[in-house]
């Protein structure tokens, strides 16, 4: 029964996984074309990368719900730099990238100086720049020709940034390249590197962490930023993809990155955040939407049945029934 038990532990979500993709390719013929494979890659390529930022932040023992405020703030960064004030792509990836930075820093100074619990921490980050999201344009969206405050407009989107989230590599879109490059980079950086290894101790033992001699405060804010900054980047994917500058458009991928994240858990029973259980999460929600609304299911539903599979993903990861692991607790 252990043994069973164990069996479903380690491999139940990928054995769901891969039962929902036969159904899907056996119901719905069009399910398993390349075009609707990329079509699914593509719409889970931001959710990934943001979820990644999750990831490491969960790594230290924290958990970033600014990530969702990051992604807006960083689209109206990037719009605003083009569209108002002309800047090119250079400046425009660049301060959206620091506009990341500067939110995970807040962040991890809030948690590790100010010591407020990283939860209210990161919701307060999520509050105040969301709010300075909106004060960049003045309440509005940011669209070509569209001035500040009744100016005109200094610029226009530069066709290299918009190939970011549009353009392909070998008939591949970047997107997705983006997104499993980001992956396979946050991946070895946790598992091959020194400072990966020391996020992990950080979270897994701080105190022993400290008694080792780690500056435990240092590297839980470069946790932080990393996550600001992966954020941030979904955004520039995001915005490069639209090619418009929407208020409030990260809001809807706190959730779904904390899902992708959490999902992951369950992933050959890691119990733990790991970048490609993560991603496999990202997939796993991706697949499940694309097949829903091929099947015409009311897009209102389809919350619910995303909030189900977490939930069984929980479960698995961390009930007793499954996990064997808790089993002497």
């Amino acid at each position: 029964m252990a043994d069973i038990r164990t069996v479903i532990y380690k491999y139940g979500l990928l054995a769901l996984f891969a039962l929902i993709i036969v159904f899907f390719f056996t119901a719905l013929p069009a399910f398993g074309t390349l075009q609707n494979l990329y079509v699914i890659l593509q719409s889970v390529a931001v959710t990934a990368i943001v979820a990644l930022g999750v990831t490491v932040s969960m790594t230290v023992g924290g958990f970033d719900l600014a990530v969702g405020s990051t992604v807006s703030l960083s689209v109206m960064v990037v719009a605003a730099a083009q569209i108002y004030h002309g800047l090119g792509i250079v400046w425009a990836v660049v301060l959206g990238l620091a506009a990341g930075l500067l939110v995970g820093f807040t962040s991890g100074a809030l948690i590790v100086y100010a010591r407020i619990p990283d939860m209210l921490a990161t919701l307060g980050s999520m509050f105040v720049y969301s709010g300075l999201s909106l004060i960049l344009t003045a309440g509005k969206s940011v669209s070509t020709g569209n001035g500040y405050n009744g100016q005109a407009a200094k610029g226009n989107w530069d066709p290299k940034l918009l190939w970011i989230g549009t353009g392909t590599v070998f008939s591949i879109p970047f997107s997705i390249i983006l997104a499993v490059v980001a992956t396979i980079v946050v991946v070895l950086f946790l598992g091959r590197t020194r400072t990966g290894r020391i996020l992990e101790a950080v979270g897994n033992n701080p105190r022993a962490a400290r008694l080792a001699g780690v500056r435990t405060g240092r590297y839980r804010i470069l946790a932080y930023m990393i996550s600001g900054l992966l954020s941030a980047l979904g955004g520039i994917v995001l915005v490069a993809r639209v090619g418009r500058g929407d208020i409030n458009v990260g809001s809807s991928y706190l959730l779904e990155a904390v899902a992708a994240t959490l999902i992951g858990y369950a992933v050959l029973g890691a119990n733990r955040p790991n970048p490609l259980g993560t991603a496999v999460g990202a997939l796993f929600v991706g697949v499940v939407v694309n097949g829903l609304t091929m099947f015409n299911v009311p897009y209102f539903t389809q919350d619910f049945i995303k909030g189900a599979l977490l939930v069984v993903a929980l479960i698995v990861s961390f009930s007793k029934i499954f996990n064997t692991r808790q089993q002497e607790d």
